[in-house]
């Protein structure tokens, strides 16, 4: 009997499957933000929503916080003011450690059924995340919605869609028997459990805090890993709105939020030791190549996942 969520957003995963064996184009998530499509009062209701983390703290209840951070300045010079939990890296790993056994204790089937219903919350949340792009990155309005929000759910979907594929390779239960001639075969029923790798950490850039970030979070999550997210210090609040989602929706269903954490880390010294912990098993990164060779060099104990700058040429 598969989860009530997968039952549910069924109709989204299928299309995603579709998509990623046509590699045609699809999505679920309109691109434009049409109150026709997000509702009457989406826009003012986003807006609103983005304003009123302004000057305030960012209340997450994560584990070990030890104070409070974030000096995110807009390009635009609105004064943001947020001030975000500051806990302790370790903390986080061990909590994330923690819920991991009652998340792979879902399977597959609630494993995609909660990150699907996360897209489908954080899509309604498309003009929220929209305006805290755009004031942290200095984006335009309609790629900040965009790339910010319908864009990155996108990406989210696709890593979601792969993980189930790969996944429903492994069969949960088997039965193996072999003959043995004339006398009774050899019979085994098998039992299979998929378990992830270890803690993920997925480390922000600046430019495009969701759609560089939703992939390796959705996909580490997805297949059973704990998931930490250190933001760009200067676009965290896209980064905190997307794991305040996340970690209500795991709570609603009997997962311990502290799957997922967000870690602010205020001196580069804090997260050169969150990556290179040994229970981190995988690093995702977009940003500079000096410190994406960095983590290629350092973090031996975890696959690491880099998109470094590049520079091309142009002959005109």
């Amino acid at each position: 009997m598969s989860h009530p969520l997968l039952d549910q957003h069924r109709a989204t995963l299928d299309g995603a499957l579709n998509a990623i064996a046509t590699r045609g184009y699809w999505s679920p998530y309109s691109e434009m933000p049409s109150p026709k499509v997000y509702g009457e009062t989406a826009a003012a209701d986003g807006k609103g929503a983005f304003e009123a983390h302004l000057g305030k703290n960012f209340e997450l209840n994560q584990p070990a916080q030890t104070g409070w951070g974030g000096r995110e300045a807009s390009p635009y010079g609105v004064a943001l003011d947020v001030r975000y939990p500051v806990c302790d890296p370790d903390a986080l790993v061990a909590a994330g450690q923690a819920a991991m056994k009652g998340w792979q204790a879902v399977g597959a089937d609630g494993r995609t059924g909660i990150c699907l219903e996360i897209l489908d919350r954080l899509n309604k949340q498309s003009f929220e995340i929209a305006h805290a792009v755009m004031m942290t990155t200095g984006q335009g309005w309609m790629m900040a919605f965009q790339a910010g929000a319908p864009h990155a759910q996108d990406r989210g979907l696709e890593a979601v869609a792969w993980a189930w594929r790969e996944q429903g390779f492994v069969p949960s239960e088997a039965v193996w028997e072999k003959p043995q001639g004339k006398n009774p075969p050899l019979v085994m029923k098998k039992h299979f459990e998929i378990v992830g790798r270890g803690v993920a950490v997925v480390v922000g850039c600046g430019t495009f805090p969701t759609w560089n970030t939703y992939p390796g979070l959705f996909a580490a999550l997805a297949t059973g890993n704990a998931v930490i997210v250190k933001p760009h210090g200067n676009a965290v609040l896209p980064a905190a709105i997307t794991v305040r989602t996340l970690r209500a929706v795991l709570a609603e269903n009997g997962i311990d939020p502290n799957l997922v954490s967000l870690c602010v880390a205020e001196q580069r010294s804090t997260t050169q030791k969150l990556v290179t912990h040994p229970a981190v098993k995988s690093v995702d990164f977009t940003g500079s190549n000096a410190f994406g060779q960095w983590l290629i060099e350092h973090c031996k104990q975890a696959r690491v996942y880099a998109e470094l700058a590049g520079v091309n040429n142009l002959v005109i």
